[in-house]
């Protein structure tokens, strides 16, 4: 028999950096399995997501849209959201995994939105 399996990716990121764990304020999972994880991801204004990651790649889908700057784990901005044409939500879209960093939500409303992991 012949597998069709794809080999596991190693992830370089310790399991304390996931963002249930690094951050459960801004995430609460809905659904798990083997093949997928399902969070609720919360951002109040004005907070601070403490460094985290996202192991998988997901589907996103917005419900709620607020700016936010997203910084690296040396806290170098790699993303600042006032800068683009927002979202119009509710949207669905498609974010690769994310490598350790931060998320402030630099608005006067919350940032809401399910992500649903596609586990490898």
């Amino acid at each position: 028999m012949v597998s069709t399996s794809r080999p596991v990716e190693v992830w370089p990121w310790p399991s304390s950096l996931d963002a249930v764990i690094a951050a459960p304020k801004h995430h609460t999972v809905l659904f798990e399995n083997e093949h997928v994880r399902v969070l609720e991801v919360g951002i109040p204004p004005g907070d601070m997501v403490p460094l985290h990651t996202h192991r998988w790649p997901s589907v996103v889908h917005l419900t709620q849209w607020a700016n936010f700057i997203r910084r690296d784990e040396h806290g170098n901005t790699i993303a600042d959201t006032r800068r683009d044409e927002p979202p119009k939500v509710p949207c669905s879209l498609w974010s690769e995994a994310y490598p350790p960093h931060s998320i402030e939500n630099v608005d006067s409303v919350a940032f809401r939105g399910v992500v649903v992991e596609i586990k490898r």
